[in-house]
């Protein structure tokens, strides 16, 4: 008997040695790559602690998911830099009473942050494989205030608007006019503007009195922006 409880004993230990190893690689992450960089909305920077980045990202990765850098999920996708992850998050200044549409679900890891903070998220995805992950494995960890759409995040999400707030996570030409006119007045968004193959600007967006003003904030390169096929 004692042999066989010395046995679970062993089995157990590696396993809250892992889940304290990336608790702190996390509050590292948060530290040095976030605060240390300017961050200081706290909203942000609690969900960023509690969020559990490894979870969002393919097991060969993980060892690797509070680096400070993007990473393949799939599908020829990323989950982006958890420093860019956390500047678009207090850029929109989000209040636990928002109602925000995000564009490029990914891996739900955005979409988590932001749920976290807000009172609702929407979410759109256009590949199917990876949206229907990614609603599962946001169900799993109790997401019960984000929706996950499949679908072309360039017609938005009618139906739900006005958002308080609007987030896209891949590269456009140019903004996409069905955002802008469910954006709410006086909302914000941010998006990455410019060529796929190229660097991009994130510009953060506001609209007020009806009117849009546009605000370049740094050099970015996302994935570019996905449409539906036409027939």
């Amino acid at each position: 008997m004692k042999l066989f409880l010395y046995f679970l004993l062993l089995l157990w230990i590696p396993q809250i040695a892992v889940s304290q190893n990336y608790e702190k690689l996390r509050h590292n992450m948060v530290l040095h790559q976030i605060e240390a960089r300017g961050i200081k909305h706290q909203p942000t920077l609690n969900a960023m602690r509690k969020v559990e980045r490894h979870l969002f990202v393919p097991a060969p990765y993980q060892d690797r998911a509070y680096d400070d850098s993007p990473l393949p999920i799939g599908y020829g996708q990323t989950i982006s830099q958890p420093f860019i992850v956390a500047m678009m998050t207090e850029m929109l200044e989000p209040k636990s009473t928002d109602r925000v549409l995000e564009i490029g679900t990914g891996s739900g890891y955005q979409a988590a942050v932001l749920a976290e903070i807000v009172n609702r998220v929407y979410t759109i995805e256009i590949v199917k494989e990876l949206g229907e992950k990614t609603r599962k494995l946001l169900n799993k960890l109790g997401y019960d205030n984000i929706e996950v759409i499949i679908g072309d995040g360039y017609k938005g999400l009618a139906e739900k608007s006005p958002f308080d707030a609007i987030i896209v996570t891949a590269a456009v030409k140019a903004i996409p006019p069905p955002l802008l006119k469910q954006l709410k007045d006086g909302g914000k968004m941010i998006i990455p503007i410019g060529a796929s193959s190229a660097v991009q600007n994130l510009v953060l967006v506001r609209k007020k009195g009806g009117k849009i003003y546009k605000t370049n904030l740094s050099k970015v390169r996302f994935v570019p922006f996905t449409r539906e096929r036409s027939n």
